[in-house]
């Protein structure tokens, strides 16, 4: 029995590798999507959104499965609640790269606004985030996930340089007003997705020490 659940288990690690993969890819894609202002690139993200929303229903019902069964403890039962709320960010990161991909086909329909270095800035920041967390929960690494909770603060400080510079662009130029309406909520997702990656790496220091460390990632 004890066998049986230990299988279980590391299939469940499997579907959530295979879920973080499919969302990696996701946001790879939509901001790609909005930097080359490809809109069929943009419309695949948008398409295969429903793969990463099943993967997240398959893993609620393993989870539950599991706890019901099998009756958990110590690490394995917070094995099962960091994987539960990891695929629910996961799956938020996949909304995230959908809520980008539709901004990408309007603006790749409209004449391209200037280049924002800090825009830049903030997506290289979000994918390093998502990917140093996907690594840490691989590695069950501590000090990755650390490293990715301390990353947030400058993604919320890129997100207020890429507001001010649209602010600061649509004083002059008013017919440009909509496009750049929509870059700061993309903006505004890039900065959600490093939210996520945080709330992932809190998840992966709960695994593997069962402390949590909402708000004060600073003091593992």
């Amino acid at each position: 029995m004890e066998s049986r659940f230990h299988r279980e288990l590391d299939q469940l690690r499997i579907t959530i590798l295979n879920m973080a993969a499919l969302t990696e890819k996701a946001m790879e894609k939509a901001i790609s999507a909005l930097q080359k202002r490809d809109l069929e690139l943009a419309e695949e993200v948008i398409q295969k959104d429903r793969d990463i929303n099943l993967l997240e229903i398959e893993i609620d019902r393993s989870i539950l499965k599991l706890l019901a069964l099998a009756q958990p403890m110590a690490r394995d039962l917070r094995f099962l609640v960091g994987c539960q709320r990891i695929s629910l960010d996961l799956e938020r990161i996949g909304d995230q790269a959908v809520n980008i991909a539709q901004r990408a086909e309007y603006l790749g329909s409209r004449p391209p606004l200037p280049h924002d270095p800090a825009m830049e800035e903030l997506a290289d920041t979000a994918m390093d985030m998502l990917r140093m967390v996907i690594s840490s929960f691989v590695n069950l690494n501590v000090d990755q996930a650390v490293d990715v909770c301390q990353m947030d603060d400058n993604a919320d400080e890129l997100n207020v340089a890429v507001l001010q510079n649209l602010l600061d662009y649509m004083v002059n130029e008013i017919p440009a007003i909509q496009r750049a309406v929509q870059t700061i909520i993309i903006a505004r997702c890039l900065e959600r997705v490093a939210d996520h990656c945080t709330n992932i790496a809190e998840s992966v220091v709960f695994m593997v020490k069962g402390i949590n460390i909402k708000h004060h990632c600073e003091h593992v």
